[in-house]
């Protein structure tokens, strides 16, 4: 991307459980200055109602583009747009089944296609367990094409007191693979571990 465009991520968000997920990725990329590129799929709607008291406005106002699911005609379907890559946030089963068989049904699973097709990196955080030999496979074959699995799963060592922590290191080391760094991840030997206990007692 040119110095004059502003570095842009795609975020779509299924229909698994944990929209949190992608909520909080839309909140990071309006932090560190990133233009968001929503796409959200109509079962991601239910899931919402189900999961959280926001509407699909209130998700799209986080957002700074805003995709409809149905517009395979928009921007981010073309590998000519530039972006720093897309991230599936939650990713459910039958979107990585999609993205897996390149036979996309949608705007979401087809920009994720766009994205691997274009070499940028894809990262699912897939949300499903347990797995049988069929998920398995299926995400064997998604990491051979390219894509980064990246299960939202807690990083206990870094002692997270409330839910929102656990989730907010899942999505920041998500957005490590982006190259972006958001403040609210806590890192081996530099904020927590042997170091980073030794510099907090420094300072204090």
């Amino acid at each position: 991307m040119s110095r004059s465009e502003q570095p842009r991520l795609v975020v779509g968000v299924s229909g698994a459980s944990g929209i949190v997920y992608g909520l909080r990725a839309l909140d990071a990329c309006r932090e560190l200055g990133i233009e968001s590129h929503l796409v959200m799929s109509k079962a991601a709607a239910l899931t919402l109602s189900q999961e959280t008291s926001l509407s699909p406005a209130d998700v799209n106002a986080r957002a700074g583009v805003v995709h409809k699911v149905s517009d395979i005609g928009a921007a981010i379907a073309s590998g000519s747009f530039r972006t720093l890559g897309m991230i599936v946030a939650p990713c459910s089963v039958r979107t990585m089944s999609e993205i897996a068989t390149g036979v996309t049904s949608s705007l979401l699973t087809r920009a994720a296609d766009v994205t691997l097709k274009e070499r940028r990196p894809l990262v699912l955080m897939v949300r499903e367990t347990p797995l049988h030999l069929g998920h398995l496979r299926t995400l064997v074959k998604l990491a051979e094409m390219g894509a980064v699995i990246a299960p939202p799963l807690p990083a206990f060592y870094a002692l997270p007191a409330t839910i929102e922590a656990m989730v907010d290191q899942s999505v920041g080391r998500a957005l490590d693979l982006f190259g972006l760094s958001w403040t609210p991840v806590k890192r081996w030997g530099q904020d927590i571990g042997p170091q980073g206990d030794a510099k907090t007692k420094a300072e204090a």
